[in-house]
């Protein structure tokens, strides 16, 4: 693939500064996308044919049409994208129906009141969270809304800051999801390790026997574990949060109460906890069963059973009409509309990044500079941050794992080693990516936006980033 060498890096950057710049996410991938399509276009056409005429095409050799407007390409992009997200549209929208649900019936009230007969401080309610995390390591989206939609009024009843609960959620997610074999990372990241022929062993042993070297994943699990304990060792904006929540009450930002402009639903009603439960447990059984049959686990089509059998279930106690069930399924896909757009538009980005190649380009610089000491963390860094930039981190790892793992054979790298920092590097990048697909259902399941968790949580993530960095160099140097 040609790149566009260190240019491919501007639309990145640019996403970067402007989130930072207006504390929103959408406005900033929004920029970012128009900023690559007119890179694309002017390096593709030329500046007079991209912008003298904008929705312009050209006629190829062999007959077809060509897009070489600035407007033609960044449109075209995004209708792309649009189109086949249609599996995205619909997770979402079901995950907003269940939500809906779940705090209209009183399902998580339920479940969260049958968590406060043990917990009794807000130590305790964020550890709950973590534990109710690691249960639910079907899905990194899954988790999240499980975990978010329980334990948030019981965070709320502690004087525990959302964005702290946002950071224990989220940490949970792809971490705990790259450490259990029976995840939907996993299973796509077995696939991936198969088809590179590197391991004479089949794809889920290989898997298994790297992870104990999925070191990020084992240290940001430690890592929280120490902060929700010891809280006198937070710093930075997640420091003032807590300190906010505790003396004041304020569980939200402070926007929420300057302008009131969250979504969240609210319920006064509670109903039993395996109202709660049932759902949950159809998710998690059925990805074990999938994992165990060894086909792939579809969460939209068990999402949508999820949200059939918790209408059955609530109607059947008559806590819910069939037009109440109409009702929380329209609402719930507004209420992830926001969501929607920010992936679509991060989808978009990534494809841009794609066509000015972005990630071949970036491991190109690195690999001069490799020796099999310090080919981990190197490996790490760089796949980490091309994970945070891109918002991509099945893609990043569909590139890096067929290129990475064949340089780690030639190298003489260990490469179970190689495997775990790859995985660890993808985990990095859904914890630290504000605009990512996880962050977002994070956000939207915890009742913050994006920027609050990015403002708050990155500081922290710092933490395993740089911990992680010095355990691959140890274990490079070890093994090498």
């Amino acid at each position: 693939m040609d790149t566009y060498g260190l240019i491919s890096l501007i639309p990145i950057i640019i996403v970067i500064v402007v989130a930072i710049w207006t504390k929103r996410a959408a406005e900033a991938l929004f920029v970012g996308t128009l900023c690559a399509a007119i890179i694309f276009a002017v390096g593709e056409s030329g500046f007079s044919a991209s912008f003298l005429h904008p929705l312009a095409v050209s006629e190829a050799a062999d007959g077809t049409l060509v897009t070489v407007g600035v407007w033609s390409i960044w449109f075209n992009t995004l209708v792309d994208t649009i189109s086949g997200s249609a599996y995205y549209i619909v997770m979402f929208g079901m995950f907003g129906a269940l939500i809906r649900m779940l705090d209209q019936s009183g399902a998580a009230t339920g479940f969260s009141d049958l968590g406060a007969k043990v917990i009794k401080g807000k130590k305790s309610t964020f550890f709950f969270a973590f534990i109710l995390g690691i249960i639910i390591f079907v899905d990194d989206y899954l988790n999240a809304l499980g975990v978010g939609v329980a334990t948030r009024k019981l965070s709320d009843a502690h004087k525990g800051s959302r964005e702290m609960l946002a950071y224990v959620t989220n940490t949970t997610g792809a971490a705990v999801c790259i450490l259990v074999p029976f995840s939907s990372w996993a299973v796509l990241y077995m696939s991936q390790i198969k088809e590179t022929g590197m391991f004479e062993s089949t794809g889920f042993s290989a898997y298994t026997h790297s992870i104990p070297f999925m070191l990020y994943s084992w240290i940001a699990l430690a890592v929280t574990l120490v902060f929700i304990f010891a809280p006198k060792l937070l710093f930075g904006p997640m420091k003032k949060a807590e300190q906010r929540a505790e003396t004041t009450g304020k569980s939200f930002p402070d926007w929420y109460y300057e302008d009131g402009a969250l979504d969240e639903i609210k319920s006064d009603k509670t109903s039993g906890w395996w109202n709660f439960a049932v759902p949950m447990l159809i998710l998690i059984i059925s990805g074990l069963f999938c994992a165990g049959l060894g086909v792939e686990y579809d969460i939209v089509l068990w999402l949508i059973v999820s949200v059939v059998v918790e209408a059955i279930m609530l109607m059947a106690q008559r806590k819910l009409k069939l037009s109440g069930f109409c009702d929380s399924v329209v609402n719930g896909f507004k209420d992830m509309l926001y969501v929607t757009i920010l992936v679509i538009l991060a989808f978009a980005l990534q494809a841009f990044n794609d066509n000015l190649g972005l990630t071949p380009f970036v491991i190109e610089q690195v690999q001069p500079l490799l020796s099999a000491a310090v080919f981990p963390p190197i490996v790490f860094a760089v796949v980490a941050l091309l994970s945070f930039a891109t918002g991509s981190f099945w893609g990043v790892a569909a590139i890096a794992f067929p290129m990475i793992l064949p340089l780690a054979g030639a190298m003489d790298v260990n490469l179970f080693l190689a495997v775990g920092a790859v995985a660890s590097a993808t985990a990095f990048g859904s914890h630290v990516c504000f605009y990512s697909d996880a962050v977002t259902v994070t956000a939207a399941a915890t009742g913050i936006k994006n920027v609050d968790y990015a403002r708050t949580a990155i500081p922290l993530i710092a933490v395993p980033f740089v911990l992680s960095i010095i355990a691959f160099l140890i274990f490079g140097i070890i093994m090498a």
